[in-house]
């Protein structure tokens, strides 16, 4: 007998969610970009949380429907660019990562329409603060480790949104692509890997959801080798702006 929850109808035959065609399309989609983002270009990491709300039809479960398809990139990623991370540049933001998830926790409680705007917002200010260093690189612009390694926790743990954030944060250190790239792959793989329990506690993981994340796999190989090729055919400058590009449009799918 069929059973909706999060607006995804089940069978408990199969415990396949009977998802339209169109959610599938999308879920790939999602799990393709994931893999890019994670090994070549991390500004299409801005899209998987719109794309994944419309495909599972609720924000909550679809940041764990997400988190199994982003730990398994993440591994991917960790491994290929294990030489060139640069671990220092993440060692003042733990603790304040921690406070952000905290709070996000808490923040699950809230309903879907308060959460994404407030992403959305959160990703703004980022994209703000980062043209502003552009254009004047010598300004002192606020934007301490505390207030990155906050709202990256924040908004990682109400939606796996913080690719923006952390994006605006390695490019306001001048980190080479290399270590852009390896950099961020160790910082999702932890923080995403300390989610579990966060979305255990709220009961967002389910049988449907690991069988989803399952058939998703392929997808995100294939998009984790895509990048790899990618990220050496795209020139620094174009990089950079590909990247503030992508994330600005990920603010306005949010506030929609």
């Amino acid at each position: 007998m069929p059973d909706r929850q999060g607006g995804v109808v089940y069978t408990y035959a199969v415990m396949i969610p009977r998802f339209m065609l169109w959610q599938w399309l999308l879920g790939i989609i999602s799990a393709f970009a994931i893999g890019t983002a994670k090994t070549g270009i991390p500004g299409l990491g801005s899209f998987v949380a719109p794309l994944m709300v419309l495909t599972v039809g609720d924000a909550r479960y679809a940041a764990a429907w997400t988190l199994p398809i982003l730990s398994t990139a993440d591994i991917f990623a960790v491994f290929f660019w294990r030489k060139h991370a640069d671990a220092r540049k993440l060692f003042s933001l733990i603790p304040w990562v921690l406070v952000g998830m905290l709070v996000g926790g808490f923040a699950l409680n809230l309903s879907e329409r308060a959460l994404r705007p407030l992403i959305g917002g959160v990703v703004l200010l980022m994209l703000g603060l980062h043209i502003a260093r552009k254009r004047n690189p010598h300004a002192q612009v606020a934007g301490s480790p505390s207030f990155y390694g906050t709202v990256a926790g924040f908004a990682s743990t109400i939606a796996n949104a913080a690719a923006p954030v952390m994006n605006m944060y390695l490019l306001s250190r001048k980190l080479p692509k290399d270590q852009f790239v390896a950099t961020g792959a160790w910082f999702f793989l932890v923080i995403n890997l300390a989610k579990i329990p966060i979305y255990s506690w709220h009961h967002l993981f389910s049988r449907e959801s690991m069988i989803f994340d399952l058939i998703m796999a392929p997808a995100v190989v294939i998009g984790a080798l895509t990048g790899l090729w990618v990220v050496y055919k795209i020139p620094q400058r174009v990089f950079d702006l590909l990247i503030v590009v992508l994330t600005g449009i990920s603010v306005i799918i949010l506030f929609r």
